[in-house]
């Protein structure tokens, strides 16, 4: 007996790795890891470094140092307006529209009637490309033929939403706001479906009232969901680019930083080492709001 419980605790032992498995998870981990470094790690070193020259993407390549940025920054009239632009997606999507997410999440997790209906129409936009968003938003905001003038029915001053430069990019954010926050609304949605009831319960017989039990109660407990939005919203706002282009190329007001990038490397002048150096201040942005989000969140839960 004490011999048989021997052999059976030797066979339970590390398995290893024969030379076909090691093969095979060779295989499995080292494509991915391959198409990562080309697809993205690859060309990301690569605008880094062009960001340095002076380059048509034909003729030779010319070091130039920092001519580029100092250009970008000095000389180039689009730049801070786009910053600015970029800036305002952030804010605008961070403060307005993820909580209006969590707002409808709150709501439909209470179970009220019709909660499927509410979830597929609210989660419908998120779908929808930017691009298809865009053409949306011309034929709501158009000046001549769209539906709000219309509802509006001043036909002698219409009032145009779309063209005004002071006025366009908060119809866009509208626009972006819709769909973005349908996406933020199932997150939240699906983090509240795991909160313990007993956690809620335990508010109440403490004496908390709904609100105090959602803040100080539920709201830490979604933290991974809300590292989860707060990234995406960062990401979503930065690299919006298709609902401005379909629009009016991300000109008179709509100007952003990815449109600026796109109009010096594929544009006329391929002026590929400027636009490079456009995504590298890009780069930049979203990783120092990314990066700051993160830390915040991990010594939030280390203090926890």
């Amino acid at each position: 007996m004490p011999f048989t419980t021997a052999r059976r605790a030797k066979r339970r032992g590390p398995r290893r790795f024969t030379s076909r498995d090691l093969a095979v998870i060779g295989v499995l981990l080292g494509i991915p890891v391959l198409l990562d470094l080309a697809l993205v790690w690859g060309p990301t070193l690569a605008s880094i470094g062009l960001s340095f020259t002076s380059w048509d993407g034909i003729g030779d390549l010319h070091w130039v140092g920092f001519d580029n940025y100092r250009n970008l920054f000095t000389e180039y009239p689009p730049f801070w307006p786009a910053v600015r632009n970029n800036l305002l997606w952030v804010a605008f999507l961070g403060c307005v529209a993820t909580p209006f997410g969590l707002l409808l999440a709150v709501l439909l997790d209470k179970g009220v009637r019709f909660s499927r209906f509410y979830q597929s129409t609210l989660y419908m936009p998120v779908v929808l490309s930017l691009a298809i968003v865009g053409f949306i938003a011309q034929l709501i905001f158009s000046r001549d033929q769209g539906a709000l003038n219309a509802i509006l029915g001043d036909k002698s001053h219409p009032v145009d939403w779309i063209g005004d430069p002071d006025l366009n990019i908060w119809m866009v954010l509208l626009a972006a706001a819709w769909r973005h926050t349908g996406y933020v609304m199932i997150l939240y949605l699906a983090g509240l479906k795991s909160v313990d009831p007993s956690l809620k319960e335990a508010a109440a017989i403490d004496g908390a009232s709904e609100t105090q039990s959602f803040f100080r109660v539920v709201l830490p407990t979604l933290r991974p969901v809300n590292v989860i939005v707060g990234v995406i919203t960062v990401i979503e706002a930065l690299r919006a680019f298709d609902i401005v282009y379909a629009i009016n190329h991300g000109r008179n007001g709509l100007e952003l930083l990815s449109v600026l990038v796109t109009d010096n490397i594929l544009g006329e002048a391929s002026r590929i080492g400027f636009g490079s150096a456009i995504a590298v201040v890009l780069l930049t942005v979203s990783l120092g709001f990314i990066v700051t989000y993160l830390v915040q969140e991990l010594r939030g839960e280390k203090k926890g």
